[in-house]
């Protein structure tokens, strides 16, 4: 895909949209957009300090790229608007999600870190690794005099241990976070006279209404368009993200809440394999794209709005946000789904992620540092911010959640997964539990496990066992390493 610059870019939509172009050309050039942001694998350089005239007192910040340049802009405003107030400097960075780590690994290895980093998959970053190998600032400080504003298990989620001072403490802060949700398109279910009312919620009865409505749109020579659109390559964190849902509705735990390894239980082990032949099912009967394969994080955004599969799973709003000047596609065309009940019957809990920022140690400027998150978590900063970058991500902080941009029932995603969040159908990552188990998710070991069984037709408990024994490989070097 071509890349061009912001102002090619705006020339571009300027045009078409003085041409009066359908409305389906300005969902693909939104979408265009977010994919351009996604995919880019270098580093944005989005500084507001020339790297050539960084001062040593200036701060360094990388943040994850966002999926939009509305979001982008929105965190370099909030910048301008901290040196305007204060006449600090900042050296502001995007890095990609997928690159984030890596570079924060070379930096370390070569002593030029940066001061604060903030990471969108919180559940996958070093930050609890970071913190054991006592390498992040502990951040009490800023926390606890705002500690009454965020739930108890946000705040477990940056609950970390530190190996070195063989304690636990607040070593990153809570920025905002994101919940699973399933996205659908109801002009697709309209066309085999379907609509929101008839999807089970029920969970065998759930998915068996996605794989009909691809066998009536197929009898209407829809054959292009599968219902399922279930991401499978073991590079995309939307791979992993969904196994650990799925495994959550089968009441699968890897892990305990306070972070013992689990997976030789015998049960866990069935369970394991009963979810690969899930996935395994849904494929070979034809229901899931091949090109799921090699989809990345963006491309099963791309899939929906471009009306290539009818349903898709996705842990934010970058979907609905894509499309969110099309009015006729945010509030009629595209529907938005909790899971439905778990297979005992049982209400689901939705996987959830808490997006954080930490401080590493090797920081020069551990006071601006602080300064600077103290001020981002402000509640009119903060509420600003999260408007301004088009409602993606959620608050943590619950006077922000107080805002009516988030309830406002006109806008049908928002007010949606405001309502998963506050009526506390949600559940966060054992992370902080257990430093090894973001390796195991870093690494991807349940896509391979899914690829094993789809692409190289291993058998479901062969695939499971080599799982198993990744696991296990993983925690035993974090137990040496400890």
């Amino acid at each position: 895909m071509a890349k061009f610059s912001q102002s090619q870019r705006h020339l571009t939509i300027n045009k078409r949209y003085q041409k009066q172009f359908l409305r389906f050309t300005s969902i693909v050039i939104v979408l265009s957009l977010t994919i351009i942001a996604c995919n880019n694998t270098e580093q944005s350089k989005s500084s507001l300090v020339p790297n050539s005239s960084v001062a040593d007192n200036s701060l360094n910040i990388w943040w994850d790229k966002g999926f939009s340049p509305e979001e982008d802009e929105a965190l370099r405003q909030l910048v301008r608007n901290w040196e305007n107030k204060t006449g600090n400097k900042i050296n502001l960075l995007f890095y990609t999600t997928d690159s984030l780590g890596e570079k924060i690994r070379r930096s370390l290895k070569a002593g030029n870190s940066p001061d604060i980093v903030m990471s969108f998959k919180a559940e996958r970053s070093p930050n609890a690794r970071l913190a054991w190998d006592n390498k992040l600032v502990d951040v009490s400080d800023i926390i606890n005099p705002i500690k009454n504003l965020y739930t108890k298990p946000i705040l477990q989620t940056v609950n970390f241990y530190n190996n070195v001072a063989k304690k636990r403490s607040y070593y990153a802060v809570p920025i905002h976070q994101g919940t699973m949700h399933i996205y659908y398109r109801r002009d697709l279910l309209a066309e085999v006279n379907r609509s929101d009312k008839d999807i089970p919620k029920d969970w065998d009865g759930f998915w068996e209404f996605w794989k009909q409505v691809q066998d009536d749109l197929r009898d209407k020579n829809k054959s292009g368009i599968y219902s399922l659109g279930l991401t499978l390559s073991p590079e995309a964190g939307d791979t992993y993200y969904l196994f650990e849902q799925i495994l959550e509705a089968y009441d699968v735990e890897i892990i305990s809440p306070e972070g013992k390894l689990l997976i030789d239980d015998a049960k866990v082990r069935q369970d394991i394999i009963k979810i690969l032949k899930w996935y395994q099912n849904f494929y070979q009967q034809g229901y899931i794209p091949p090109a799921a394969f090699k989809w990345l994080n963006p491309d099963n955004n791309r899939s929906i709005l471009n009306r290539e599969v009818v349903m898709t799973p996705n842990s934010t709003l970058s979907i609905p946000v894509a499309v969110r000047q099309d009015a006729d596609t945010y509030n009629n065309k595209l529907g938005i789904l909790e899971y439905p009940n778990k297979p005992n019957g049982q209400p689901m809990r939705h996987l959830t992620m808490a997006e954080q920022a930490v401080i590493l140690k090797e920081s020069k400027n551990q006071k601006l540092a602080k300064d600077f998150l103290k001020y981002l978590l402000e509640t009119e900063v903060k509420k600003d911010y999260l408007i301004k970058a088009g409602g993606r991500n959620s608050p943590v902080l619950e006077t922000v959640w107080q805002d009516s941009f988030w309830t406002n029932p006109k806008d049908p995603h928002i007010s949606y997964a405001t309502k998963t969040f506050t009526e506390g159908r949600i559940r966060y990552f054992y992370i902080s539990q257990n430093p090894a188990y973001s390796r195991v998710l870093d690494r991807n070991v349940w896509g391979k496990a899914i690829n094993r069984v789809l692409v190289d037709g291993i058998p479901p408990e062969q695939a499971a066992d080599k799982a198993i024994m990744e696991v296990k490989q993983i925690y035993q070097e974090w137990e040496n390493k400890g």
